[in-house]
This record gives C-alpha cells, structure tokens and sequence, in this order.
C-alpha cells in the first residue's frame, strides 16, 4: 500500500504520516529539495535536507554559524519517477509520502492501483495557533522557494520566521491557491479528506484508528462495494421527483440487471410533471403509493430481470432499503438476499416480510470516505 498525504500547512500532515509510521508499519519517502521546482510553500519538514533528530526542520545554521548534518534521511530520492519505481519494486510493503509537488506528480502516483491519496486540512485560525505553537518552542521556520530562486539546485530553501498572522494567511493562500503549484487541485482529488481540529495527538490517533485507513476495501472494491456503486450509478438515471434510488440484481457475481424509479417508458417523465403525486408536495414518505405513477427501481430491475433469469442465488442491491410494496415482489420471484445501503420510513415491515419468507436482508455500510471530521469519530463507527 502506497499513501500520498498532502493537505495545507499546520494541517497535520505529517502528524499523520508518523501516526502510521508508529502504528502500522509504513516507511516514510522523501523527495531531494530540487525536486520541488518552482512556486512552493511549505513547512520545512522531513523532505528537506536541514532536520534535527526528531524531525522537525531548523534554520540553516545554529547561533554559533556551524552548519547543521545536510545528510538527507534514508528512503530520499532525486524524482518523483524514482520513488514510483521504487514503491513498485516492492508493493507489498506499506510505504507514505507527504512528497506530493503538484498535481503532476499525483498523477503518476495515481498510476498504481495500491495507491491512496489522503488529504488533510483545518481552519486557518487553528493551523495559525499550531504555528505559533512551534515557533515558541523554537520550531516554528517556513520554507519559501521562489519563482527565480536563488539556491543553487539541491539546495535547502530560504527559511524565515511569520510574525504576524497576515503574514501567515497570505503564505497560505500562496501554498493551496498559487495557479502553477497550488496544493488544493491536490485536496480536491483526495478520497479521504480529513478535518482536523483535533486538539491533542491522543485524540488525533484515536480517531484515525476507528477510520481504518487500511481498509483493502479503499484501494480494491469488495463486490458488495462494487455492485453498490452500480446500483448509485443506476440512480443516477432516475428521473423521480421525490428521490433518487437504484438498483443492482446480480446472480453469480454477474449482473442479470439494473434499474431505477421513474415514470413507465412512453409517459411524460415524473421530473417534467408526469406524476401527480409526486409533484404535489405535502405527501410523505410511503404515503400515497397507490396514486403513484413512477415504477419504483426495485420494480425496474425485476421486470428487466424476469423469473427465468432469477435462480437459485439471486442478490438484489439497492441504495435504498426496498419499500413494503416492493418486497413482496421481491419474494415472489425468488431473489435470496437483499443488501441495502441507506434505511427508509418501511424498513420494519420490510424486514417482517423477508424474515418470514426466509430472505437474507443486510445493511451495508462502506468504508467512511469523503470529508471526515476528526473530532467527530461517532459519525464514522
């Protein structure tokens, strides 16, 4: 497994790095400092050859002028194209990087199908506090390399010290939003997008662990996963004005059919006023039904599906838990097991009919993905 931690400054990437450095056995990669060509901002961090030993970054030289141990830290590596054939000579170790320059390097990392990309970010005022934290206790050192820098390549940046929280936004601002090397095109591609206002690194890691990052599921899709997503592409089509639902019946880890709500073929689609009930307003979840012109998707996929093409081992998923009406047709044509995804206002009698016909009905609930709150870990057990 190959994890990309990028995110804004203060925001905690590197907390994290060393969270699953300590925890879960990853080896941290580096980038030599000439790899960051042009306009980047950054918290002098591991990937620079100035460090002490525990990993925090300080000015070029000590009060006395002796240079400090330019030595850079094992695992460092002159391009991006050589960590990526390193990683991929040996995938079946777990490797993290915070070395992420832009998105052209995302890119080729994203090449690889052991790749995940997590991001991390937090309120300006709380990353300023983090700051200012650091810089009382002597840590607290930027890192600017300018467009025309004036180190000689493989040099270690200019380095200096923010005295003001003006200051610290527009520096910032410059490492998410520069137009060439700007880290949110980076943020926005990540699947795991973590909020971290955590306010101790107990709290940090205890959140992290509940979130299972390792997850094989995040890399490779299970087939419930798989078939799920179908059934959410499958909504996508709807054309319903209440919601959107879709549906996935599958027989062998194939797919016999697909289908999603809406009005019957040949009637004016529900989203252009073809259903009266739904347009109405005022009507309430499973209530009405019977005025309802729109096929709910359940229904779409079983008429596609027919009974000859249901046997033995049918499994129907669907994004939304089926409604009473739809399953006892699900009963009937003898689908086995339904795996549902979000609940809906039917969900006690639906499982009376299924317990009593004898069909396996299940939640499932994926991986926590998208933006996560870190000090919020109910949300995500």
């Amino acid at each position: 497994m190959f994890i990309g931690i990028c995110g804004s400054i203060c925001a905690g990437k590197r907390t994290i790095a060393r969270y699953l450095v300590a925890h879960h056995g990853f080896t941290q990669l580096y980038l030599e400092p000439s790899a960051y060509t042009a306009t980047y901002v950054q918290i002098p961090s591991e990937e620079n050859n100035s460090q002490s030993k525990d990993g925090v970054s300080t000015p070029e030289s000590t009060p006395n002028n002796t240079p400090q141990d330019t030595t850079p830290p094992q695992h460092t590596f002159s391009t991006p194209e050589a960590l990526l054939e390193f990683v991929t000579a040996h995938w079946n170790k777990r490797w993290v990087t915070t070395a992420l320059p832009s998105e052209a390097v995302l890119d080729l990392y994203a090449r690889r199908p052991f790749f995940l990309l997590i991001s991390v970010d937090a309120p300006l005022t709380v990353r300023w506090q983090r700051y200012l934290i650091r810089r009382n206790a002597g840590e607290g050192y930027l890192a600017s390399v300018s467009p025309f820098p004036t180190n000689l390549p493989g040099t270690p940046p200019t380095r200096f010290v923010v005295d003001s929280f003006e200051r610290f936004a527009a520096l910032s601002d410059q490492q998410l939003f520069d137009p060439s090397k700007g880290a949110h095109p980076l943020l926005s591609r990540a699947s795991i997008r973590l909020l971290n206002t955590s306010p101790s690194l107990a709290d940090l890691y205890a959140t992290l662990g509940k979130l299972d990052l390792l997850d094989p599921n995040r890399l490779r899709p299970s087939w419930d996963t798989y078939f799920m997503a179908l059934a959410s592409l499958a909504a996508q089509r709807s054309n319903c004005m209440k919601r959107r639902v879709g549906c996935v019946v599958v027989r062998d880890g194939r797919v016999v059919s697909t289908g999603y709500n809406g009005t019957p073929r040949g009637l004016r689609n529900c989203g252009d006023g073809g259903c009266g009930r739904c347009n109405a307003g005022g009507t309430g979840s499973g209530h009405g039904l019977a005025t309802c012109l729109c096929i709910h998707a359940e229904e779409n996929a079983l008429l596609e599906a027919g009974r000859e093409r249901l046997r033995q081992g049918a499994v129907l998923y669907c994004d939304t838990c089926p409604c009473l009406t739809c399953s006892i047709k699900i009963v009937q044509v003898g689908v086995e097991e339904v795996v549902y995804n979000q609940g809906y206002s039917m969900d006690d009698q639906t499982a009376a009919v299924f317990q009593e016909a004898g069909v396996r009905l299940r939640q499932f609930v994926p991986p926590a993905n998208g933006l996560i709150h870190l000090e919020k870990p109910e949300l995500y057990t």
